[in-house]
């Protein structure tokens, strides 16, 4: 919608169980306020009432703090144009009508609308919502609740046993699985224990496919010397442990479920026009969870490829405070919760599996950063390969003249190495004729004069580490090796 179309501005502070509205027109003159109750009524004479003043839905924009609700959905599916603010940038607004930090719903609603018309640029414009987005976003939250949910039953549980039946404990860390619930049941007191049969442990541990341990270490274990505790904490223990017990079987079950829905949500997302989960299971240390969280609570910026704005709302981008002399970068507070901590353990297991993010990590911490500080600076640098954009080849090529336009021989692609940009040492001479040469020259070339730069060696002394002596020189001529797939040939 072009910004000379909106003739009219409004505003809405929304509460729990009352909306107040406020309409302004083109000068900034209070056309209307009033007060709506929260129900379905209510909300659809909210919606009359402000078309009753404007006369059109589409020359209106309207305010609210938040993106989303029975609010935004109301007056989107009417046909108004719809934007959100953060209320901490609002409070700032307010500071201009009043110093004194006079507080209200008229006031907010006021000076919601009045920011819109003046500052629109501080508003972000809301769209209607994907239903398949909107569906992913709640089993993802589902799905860490119920993960936070275990945890806090399985603390509980480890903390009743830990009272009178410790040596049960040493099987696992993962008190909450399936099977640790079961053997308890079948032996809950070390008396039970000592007399658990081989055949029963045998058969659970095959039920649920454990081989890490055998019946043998679990009956060594649960034949411990026990604890001698007082009379009746066994059984107090006990009650308590079967109402947790009857709690995490529901949650795991509910886990496994939320889990088994991200998956098929996820793969219906794939084949699309930019197909974002091909590219986000691409890079090193995505999972599920990471996966689910990034499509859910970050569709606009990846739909986009909107890189300041996602590294922004997950908290990667810094925060620099610089006044006078003054220069200070601190870490970003500001960010979504969910996507700071999706985030966060992508880094973690790309540098745990990933080559080059642990690299980048090292690099980062020898510099002086500290843990979370390297751990952001690989998390954006995932970030800027996710949202790079992967132009297509035969576009550049029909940028070339046709005189030049020749494809090379597929035995340079053969000879080099597209992960590390240099050529590769492992194959056979009469595969690479031109590798004996290369190498012949090298050793006839004249030993270096005393003083002079070694190759890898940068002008400040410093060594680059093997295998990035031919690629740091490429890059500072200003070369980018491109990988060009055989296929596209």
């Amino acid at each position: 919608m072009a910004e000379e179309t909106i003739g009219w501005f409004a505003a809405v502070d929304w509460g729990s169980e009352k909306h107040q509205a406020c309409v302004l027109d083109a000068r900034g003159g209070v056309a209307g306020e009033r007060e709506f109750p929260h129900s379905g009524a209510g909300l659809t004479e909210l919606a009359d009432w402000v078309r009753s003043i404007t006369g059109e839905a589409s020359v209106v924009a309207i305010a609210v703090e938040v993106p989303h609700g029975p609010v935004v959905d109301v007056l989107l599916d009417r046909g108004f144009i719809v934007h959100s603010i953060n209320p901490k940038q609002l409070d700032r607004l307010r500071d201009r009508f009043s110093v004194a930090g006079a507080k209200d719903d008229r006031r907010d609603a006021y000076v919601a609308a009045s920011g819109l018309r003046t500052d629109r640029h501080l508003f972000r414009r809301v769209q209607a919502a994907d239903p398949h987005i909107a569906e992913l976003r709640e089993w993802s939250r589902l799905a860490e609740e119920r993960k936070q949910e275990r945890v806090r039953l399985g603390n509980r549980l480890h903390h009743q046993i830990w009272r009178y039946y410790p040596q049960l404990l040493e099987l696992t860390d993962d008190v909450a699985a399936d099977w640790f619930l079961d053997l308890w049941t079948i032996a809950p007191t070390p008396a039970k224990g000592e007399h658990l049969r081989k055949v029963a442990v045998e058969q659970l541990l095959k039920r649920y496919r454990i081989r890490r341990i055998d019946a043998e270490t679990v009956l060594r274990n649960l034949r411990q010397p026990a604890i001698k505790v007082a009379e009746g904490v066994a059984a107090a223990a006990s009650v308590h442990i079967r109402s947790l017990i009857v709690r995490l079987h529901l949650v795991n079950r509910e886990l496994r479920d939320a889990e088994r829905k991200l998956d098929e949500l996820c793969a219906a997302f794939e084949g699309g026009k930019q197909d974002d989960v091909a590219i986000l299971r691409s890079l090193p240390g995505i999972g599920r969870i990471n996966l689910a969280t990034l499509l859910a609570e970050a569709s606009e910026p990846l739909s986009r490829r909107d890189y300041p704005a996602l590294r922004t709302l997950s908290g990667v981008a810094p925060v620099t405070k610089r006044s006078g002399k003054s220069h200070i970068v601190i870490m970003r507070y500001a960010a979504h919760a969910r996507l700071r901590n999706a985030l966060d353990h992508w880094a973690l297991a790309a540098v745990r599996h990933d080559p080059k993010s642990r690299c980048r990590y090292t690099a980062l911490r020898q510099r002086g950063h500290s843990h979370g500080r390297a751990i952001r600076g690989v998390a954006d640098r995932l970030l800027h390969v996710a949202m790079s954009p992967a132009p297509c080849y035969s576009d550049k090529l029909r940028s070339i003249p046709s005189t030049i336009r020749r494809p090379p021989p597929k035995s340079q692609f053969l000879l080099f190495d597209w992960s590390r940009h240099s050529f590769r040492p492992d194959l056979l001479e009469q595969i690479a004729p031109r590798a004996s040469p290369v190498r012949d020259a090298a050793k006839a070339a004249p030993a270096p004069r005393a003083g002079a730069q070694r190759p890898g060696q940068c002008e400040h002394g410093a060594m680059l580490p093997a295998g990035r002596v031919a690629s740091s020189s490429r890059r500072r001529c200003g070369y980018r090796p491109a990988k060009i797939p055989l296929a596209s040939w």
